[in-house]
């Protein structure tokens, strides 16, 4: 089984008063040097069978008819890789 993440963003042009928040909120947290933050979402997608050429042309059809909103959000498709391969590389 394989995992697939969509990260989903709004566009540069597209205001992030969530983002915009946070930011203003970090130097009373104490976190300085933070100059811009914005906010996504991230889905990740546990895939039956292997990811092939056909499978990612799924996901993206899904990330772009249901998970993200394309005229104000870009996404990204990408495979991730295994968990403990991450792990061991901690």
């Amino acid at each position: 089984m394989a995992r697939v993440v969509v990260d989903v963003m709004l566009k540069p042009e597209i205001l992030d008063p969530q983002g915009q928040a946070v930011q203003r909120a970090l130097p009373r947290l104490g976190f300085e040097g933070i100059s811009d933050v914005r906010q996504g979402k991230r889905f990740e997608l546990e895939v039956d069978g292997p990811v092939d050429e056909a499978a990612l042309a799924r996901i993206h059809d899904l990330a772009e008819s249901f998970l993200a909103n394309t005229v104000i959000e870009d996404f990204i498709v990408k495979v991730e890789e295994p968990a403990d391969v991450v792990e061991a590389a901690k």
